[in-house]
């Protein structure tokens, strides 16, 4: 079978797959020491979470990964000292995680790095076509996280 007879969803696993082990291996290159889950993470807080921070359970669900996996990404982010977890103002039992004054220059690299990695992948692509897979993938997303 050859790459452009593969069934749709195997693509996109494999392509997802591909741009991760890509992403980390340029992440361990740039000697930032973060895996991929943990760059993500990072970048999820900076976007989402702004200065108010926002609850793990949002960024799960943002992120579309387990709690369980979520909570070791941020546990080594507050280690390095990236992320810090503060009280909730509307619910004294939860936590809001937000990016610290660090993470600012790394944020900024991870956003590089990613941008080369996007480039690489889809070099030789019109932009159109770029556009057009983004938008065929957005819609596929939304499809899914609906449900339908």
């Amino acid at each position: 079978m050859t790459m452009t007879s593969q069934p749709l969803g195997f693509l996109i696993v494999d392509v997802a797959r591909l741009l991760r082990r890509n992403l980390d291996s340029a992440l361990a290159e740039a000697s930032l020491g973060l895996t991929a889950g943990e760059a993500r993470t990072l970048l999820r807080c900076e976007r989402y979470g702004g200065a108010t921070g926002l609850r793990q359970s949002v960024l799960a669900e943002l992120m579309t990964v387990e709690p369980m996996t979520l909570v070791g990404y941020i546990d080594r982010l507050e280690r390095a000292g990236l992320v810090g977890r503060f009280p909730d103002p509307a619910d004294r039992r939860a936590k809001l995680i937000r990016t610290l004054p660090a993470a600012t220059p790394v944020v900024e690299r991870i956003a590089e790095i990613a941008a080369s990695v996007r480039e690489s992948a889809t070099r030789g692509l019109p932009e159109e076509q770029i556009a057009l897979m983004r938008g065929a993938l957005e819609h596929m997303c939304q499809r899914l996280a609906d449900g339908n």
